[in-house]
């Protein structure tokens, strides 16, 4: 068999545990044996297929690796009601420590309870939530 072949096969063994896994590494190492076989498809030796391969490899990692982590970097996306916390609300009816109240929060009614325990919220005032117990937004 052709010494294209091989590194062929090295590029598909490469390929496999990357899509298996998702590690960007073993892509470019794929990349890095596709560069490979071409070496060897052109009549280069063994030292050349070898030098190609460490090669794009080696540059694949240093350019495109950080580049690509970068990008996938991004600011946590808080989901569910940690995404309601920080958030403003408008009281719907009279909020205290004790029995609680109502709020429209997201567009949605929630029963709410304030923070401090003497704290009184009037109806149409903005309260900012601190957090969220079960059903019940507390509020500041």
């Amino acid at each position: 068999m052709e010494a294209w072949v091989w590194w062929l096969i090295a590029a598909v063994g490469l390929g496999i545990p990357l899509v298996i896994t998702a590690m960007p590494e073993l892509g470019m190492f794929a990349v890095g044996a596709v560069a490979g076989a071409a070496t060897a498809a052109l009549g280069g030796g063994i030292v050349a297929q070898v030098v190609v391969f460490v090669a794009v490899s080696v540059a694949l990692l240093v350019f495109v690796r950080p580049l690509a982590y970068r990008n996938r970097q991004r600011p946590e996306q808080r989901s569910g009601v940690d995404a309601l916390r920080g958030r403003q609300a408008v009281v719907l009816e009279r909020v205290d420590g004790g029995a609680g109240g109502r709020i429209k929060l997201g567009g949605e009614v929630w029963s709410a309870r304030s923070l401090e325990h003497g704290q009184v919220f009037d109806p149409g005032q903005h309260v900012d939530v601190v957090e969220i117990e079960g059903a019940t937004a507390v509020v500041m």
